[in-house]
C-alpha cells in the first residue's frame, strides 16, 4: 500500500474518463462511476457522524460499516470482483434489531433532527438512498452483486433506526411530523 497512491493528481482523467481497478477506463458520469460516488459520500457523511459524541457501540458499529463500504467500493471498482456478502447484510440485520428493540414502536411519521448526530445520521440515511438507487440504475446495465444492493438498504434502515436511538440517549425527543391540514393556528 505504501506505493499505491504516490501520485493523487494523475492528469489521466482531464478527458473525462476514470480508471477502474481492472485497469479500463470509462466516462466519468456511467452509472458504476455514479453508483461508487454515492457510496464514497456516504462513507464520508458516516466518517462526519463519527465525529459526533456517540454511544461506543454506535461507534464501533459506523465504523464496521465504513469499511464494509470501502469493500464495496472495490467491488464496484473492479467489474465482476465480490466483496459484500451475505453476512455482511446479516450482521446489519443483527444490528438494527438490536437498537430497534429499545426504542417505542413508531406511530407517526418524524422529521429528521433533533440533535446535531441524529441529524447527521439522517444525511446519511438520505445518502444510502441516493447510493442505494445508483446501484439499481448500475445494475439495469450490468450484472451486480445482490448484497450490494441489500446492504445500502440495510444501512439507510439502520440510519434511521440510529437516529432515534442517539436522540433516546441523549434525552431529545423525535419530532413529530404533522400534516398542515392537522395544525392549530
Amino acid at each position: 500500500m505504501a506505493n499505491r497512491l504516490s501520485v493523487i493528481a494523475t492528469r489521466t482523467g482531464d478527458d473525462g474518463t476514470t480508471g477502474l481497478g481492472d485497469g479500463s477506463r470509462i466516462p466519468k458520469d456511467a452509472p458504476r462511476v455514479a453508483a461508487l460516488g454515492d457510496v464514497d459520500e456516504l462513507n464520508s457523511v458516516i466518517g462526519l457522524l463519527l465525529t459526533e459524541t456517540l454511544p461506543e457501540d454506535v461507534a464501533a458499529d459506523l465504523l464496521a460499516i465504513q469499511h464494509d463500504l470501502f469493500d464495496m467500493g472495490a467491488e464496484l471498482c473492479i467489474p465482476g470482483h465480490v466483496a459484500v456478502t451475505q453476512e455482511q447484510v446479516a450482521q446489519l440485520d443483527a444490528r438494527l434489531a438490536h437498537y430497534n428493540a429499545a426504542l417505542p414502536p413508531l406511530r407517526e411519521f418524524i422529521l429528521p433532527g433533533g440533535s446535531r448526530p441524529a441529524a447527521v445520521a439522517h444525511m446519511a440515511r438520505t445518502v444510502a438512498r441516493r447510493a442505494e438507487r445508483a446501484v439499481v440504475a448500475l445494475a439495469g446495465a450490468e450484472s451486480v452483486n445482490p448484497p450490494v444492493r441489500q446492504y445500502l438498504n440495510r444501512v439507510s434502515d439502520l440510519m434511521f433506526v440510529l437516529a432515534r436511538h442517539i436522540n433516546k440517549a441523549v434525552s431529545q425527543p423525535d419530532t413529530f411530523w404533522t400534516s398542515g391540514h392537522s395544525r392549530s393556528g
